[in-house]
């Protein structure tokens, strides 16, 4: 299933790209498996993504959960929490 895959702030500074397109494997049901799956892809990827690191996800542009079911086709997002003051 190709998906586009779109990093945001440190996440993009980490990894190095602001986006890419991917062709993942069929057995990736979720967006936290899709974060699991993107981590084992390079060290850079592994920092951005560790499991400790604070960040959101989105699906289509609509905030969502690690729990969210992946759709064919989507494009996922992740960027770290933003605060105010």
């Amino acid at each position: 299933m190709q998906t586009t895959i779109r990093y945001f702030a440190s996440v993009r500074e980490a990894i190095g790209q602001g986006s890419e397109t991917l062709e993942l494997p069929q057995d990736l049901r979720t967006l936290g498996d899709v974060r699991h799956w993107l981590a084992q892809r390079s060290p850079r990827h592994a920092m951005a993504l560790a499991p400790d690191k604070p960040l959101r996800v989105a699906r289509d542009h609509v905030m969502a959960e690690p729990e969210t079911p992946l759709r064919p086709g989507c494009e996922v997002a992740f960027f770290p929490p933003v605060t105010g003051g």
